[in-house]
């Protein structure tokens, strides 16, 4: 007997660009929280359907990433992401750039969520630090895979 079942795998890649021309990446698979899997049954079917995954926060948190968690553990900026999606796949992506001047310090924490402050957490994922100066340049693009 065979049956259908629905997977979605998330994983995350940081590109951050050195003032100084070296360039440094982490590549770590995340973790669906048990609100985006909330989110996630509201979106295909509740009416009152609720914001899209929109923004990435990124932050200097070092706890390890549970299921039951709803935020970043010490987030440092949140900023919109740009959506892509080609039709036909089953793959989207949102990614964002944080330019110099913003989230500068040591990140190691990152999560995609649908509000500007607060709002709902779709995954959260802990990485090594990547040290980000105030003239550095980092792109984060999170790739979510269904199956």
């Amino acid at each position: 007997m065979n049956k259908d079942e629905m997977k979605i795998k998330g994983s995350l890649n940081v590109v951050i660009h050195h003032a100084n021309g070296d360039v440094e990446t982490r590549h770590k698979d995340n973790l669906i929280l048990n609100g985006g899997f909330d989110y996630i049954c509201a979106a295909m079917a509740d009416p009152t359907r609720p914001a899209v995954m929109g923004y990435t926060a990124v932050g200097t948190g070092t706890t390890a990433v549970a299921a039951t968690q709803t935020a970043l553990v010490t987030e440092l900026k949140r900023k919109a992401a740009s959506y892509a999606h080609s039709t036909g796949t089953k793959v989207f992506t949102l990614t964002t750039t944080f330019a110099a001047g913003e989230a500068t310090g040591a990140i190691t924490e990152a999560g995609i969520c649908n509000a500007a402050s607060g709002g709902t957490f779709l995954d959260r994922v802990v990485f090594d630090v990547i040290n980000k100066a105030a003239d550095d340049t980092m792109t984060t693009t999170f790739q979510f895979t269904l199956s």
